[in-house]
């Protein structure tokens, strides 16, 4: 069943941006923006329910990670959770140094470069050519004596590449070092077990999984030393102060609920819609589609690929009939290649000409082929104003 923003709609590939809020978890939040108003610490009756549904959502979403309900800590959203877990952990240990990934979300980088306008000192680790760590790369940064924290991303944003998380934390414990991972892409949509992981903060993104932009949580294993980032009444065992957004909260536990229902089925689905339509472009564009990111090590539901002779921001706007986005930020109409794919090595003209096609819980069979097919068309057709007609189309191109 199509969700009611997207029926009548362009074509949706921008799942990673941002995705539909889920039905029933609308439903979730809906009594507490009109029946249940109160506010969750206060001592009368009307705290009971939303204190009840704080306490429901708290369960739900550690249900999802194989957490403790106690060891869910509920933010304003994905940006506040890794700045919570980075200067949380940075400031509340001893140590001086941090450890992260030239390809990681800006909200992990801008967090790295607060701390290090305070004198602390970062560490940005490459990646190969898929866009993923070596585990003997961060066995060599980490040192005893002054590493607090490493912080890398489970899913890459725009690539998809998932690192080797057991690997990486335990190479962190090593050397005494806690290990932050930014799961926003990956809750959800691979199975997450925050023990068999060996993580000490994980970071949730509630937009990200169905549930309202403005809410999300951060993972802290018991016992893990952080210091918090919002001072004030105390909410959150002290880590998040603020009065807690219970419509959003409650949204974000369902969310959660519905998410562990559906894997792994959800995952198995996803994939095989992105290989579908990574196979369609390939049949369409005969020898033009590059992908971007690891090949098996990936999120189910991206794929970044780029198609020889055009840019991806160009290419979209020639299909207007398809909502994704490229893998460059777009400053005053000018293309600037990724940061993510440079520093994957990739050489800037492939960068510009990326594509971040992602697929969600309302993708179907039938748009992934009629995606393609527009995109396919679209490549020929700028690349023939381009080259005088002298490129051919592909066979598919005018089923």
């Amino acid at each position: 069943m199509t969700h009611p923003a997207l029926a009548g709609a362009p074509i949706y590939l921008d799942y990673n941006a941002t995705t539909p809020v889920d039905p029933e978890a609308l439903e979730a939040a809906l009594p507490y923006l009109t029946t249940h108003f109160g506010n969750p610490s206060s001592g009368h009756r009307y705290a009971s329910a939303p204190r009840q549904a704080l306490d429901r959502a708290r369960g739900q979403v550690a249900g999802l990670l194989g957490a403790a309900p106690e060891e869910i800590v509920f933010t304003g959203g994905g940006s506040e959770a890794d700045t919570l877990a980075i200067r949380g952990a940075a400031l509340g240990s001893g140590r001086r140094r941090i450890i992260s990934l030239a390809t990681e979300h800006p909200a992990v980088l801008r967090s790295c470069d607060s701390l290090r306008a305070e004198g602390f000192g970062v560490t940005l680790l490459p990646v190969d050519r898929h866009g993923r760590l070596d585990p003997d790369e961060l066995r060599a940064a980490v040192r005893e004596e002054d590493t607090a924290l490493v912080s890398i991303a489970y899913g890459n944003s725009e690539t998809g590449t998932l690192q080797p998380i057991a690997d990486l934390a335990a190479i962190a414990h090593a050397g005494g070092a806690l290990f932050h991972t930014d799961a926003a892409q990956a809750v959800g949509k691979v199975a997450i077990d925050v023990a068999a992981l060996g993580v000490d903060l994980l970071t949730v993104v509630g937009h990200k999984m169905y549930a309202p932009k403005g809410v999300g949580a951060l993972y802290v294993r018991s016992g893990t030393p952080l210091h918090p980032v919002v001072h004030g009444g105390g909410q959150e065992g002290g880590l998040r102060a603020g009065t807690e957004n219970v419509a959003f909260i409650a949204a974000l536990g369902q969310a959660a609920e519905i998410a562990r229902s559906q894997l792994p089925g959800s995952a198995v689905r996803l994939a095989a819609l992105r290989d579908l339509l990574q196979a369609e472009l390939e049949a369409g564009l005969p020898g033009r589609v590059r992908l971007n990111g690891h090949p098996a090590e990936r999120l189910p539901g991206t794929l970044n690929v780029s198609i020889d002779g055009i840019s991806g921001r160009a290419l979209l706007a020639a299909v207007p009939e398809i909502a994704a986005a490229t893998g460059s930020a777009c400053h005053e109409g000018v293309d600037a290649p990724s940061p993510v794919l440079l520093a994957m090595g990739l050489p800037p003209e492939r960068a510009v000409a990326a594509l971040r096609l992602s697929l969600g819980r309302w993708s179907t069979e039938q748009e992934v082929r009629q995606a393609a097919l527009l995109i396919a068309r679209a490549a020929v057709r700028s690349t023939a104003k381009i080259d005088g007609g002298a490129v051919e189309a592909g066979g598919r191109l005018h089923g």
